[in-house]
């Protein structure tokens, strides 16, 4: 019986030998991780200079993309390390850290989702008092727990992960997955268990129980609204609901994939889901979605842009 202490590496069961495909896969992901890092930081940067965008809206959308880079620099340097190793191992420190990043990187987007429909929510529901609710103090506070509140679960969870015994180091994917090291466990890992509920909760099913109540609030204003009030809350509100039924559809995959049975799923299959829709797509789309007309408008205030036709942006843009 061993401790996690003495399981020096993990090997990861799930990377395919493809032969010379393989180099075809790594220029794949090195330009989605390039891509993902030139357009979240460029939109970073303008939110940064361009006074006009200091806005609670914006703030949030600024900390969305930094945990955007947080996430993907997680996972993406060492995807692209494995891919071209033909051992496909990584050592116990590591893998643990990669865990902690990756778990606290969904825990963070979907709080930074929350923060952004509450926000909405009081723009739509309650414009006039808009300034007084969110003030800049009450802003930093929300993107400050919007951070501290996952760091501080998934750092118990992994010191809990951390401390078992364990009796293999085999892990059935591409990355290192805390349930996946929970289950090589020959110890009682019922604490585990109930504690990895209990953070899937707080981070994921608690947030959207407070997202689908703001948009409730929401979606019944306009009904009782202007036709230009229902106009600027699909236009604000749209991209927002977009990037929440992508993410939650990556998060209720991997939850499914974790706690269940997949083998039926074909593993090329498993592989691309988990990784498109949970770690690829929202980094790469967010940016997108949210540099739309407003944010575009907004910048020319600071940069030069062509003169385009108000009729051709979107087409530019989408």
């Amino acid at each position: 019986m061993k401790n996690s202490s003495q399981v020096s590496y993990f090997t990861l069961a799930a990377y395919l030998d493809r032969g010379d495909v393989k180099f075809l896969y790594f220029v794949v992901l090195l330009t989605a991780y390039v891509l993902i890092i030139c357009s979240n930081l460029f939109l970073m940067v303008v939110i940064c200079m361009n006074r006009s965008l200091h806005e609670p809206m914006y703030m949030f959308l600024l900390s969305l993309f930094v945990n955007e880079l947080y996430g993907s620099t997680g996972l993406f340097p060492f995807l692209l390390v494995q891919i071209l190793s033909d051992l496909h191992t990584v050592a116990a420190p590591l893998c643990f850290l990669q865990v902690f990043i990756i778990y606290s990187y969904g825990g963070v987007e979907y709080l930074s989702l929350t923060a952004m429909s509450y926000d909405r929510y009081v723009a739509v529901c309650c414009p006039l008092r808009y300034k007084t609710l969110m003030t800049a103090d009450r802003t930093a506070t929300l993107i400050v727990l919007t951070w501290s509140y996952p760091l501080v679960l998934i750092t118990v969870m992994v010191c809990l992960s951390s401390s078992l015994q364990l009796c293999g180091n085999v892990i059935d994917k591409v990355y290192c997955d805390n349930y996946s090291v929970v289950k090589l466990s020959c110890s009682d890992a019922s604490v585990n268990n109930i504690y990895g509920l209990v953070t899937t909760f707080c981070t994921i099913v608690f947030p959207l129980i407070l997202i689908i109540f703001t948009y409730i609030k929401i979606f019944r204003v306009c009904l009782h609204g202007s036709k230009q009030t229902r106009q600027k809350a699909i236009s604000t509100c749209a991209p927002h609901l977009a990037v929440l039924l992508n993410f939650s559809f990556g998060a209720c995959f991997e939850t499914l994939q974790s706690r269940f049975d997949m083998s039926r799923v074909p593993t090329v299959l498993r592989i691309f889901l988990s990784l498109y829709s949970g770690f690829l797509l929202p980094p790469l789309l967010n940016p997108l979605i949210y540099g739309g007309l407003d944010l575009i408008q907004k910048m020319k205030k600071c940069f030069w842009f062509p003169r385009v036709s108000d009729t051709l942006l979107p087409v530019v843009l989408f």
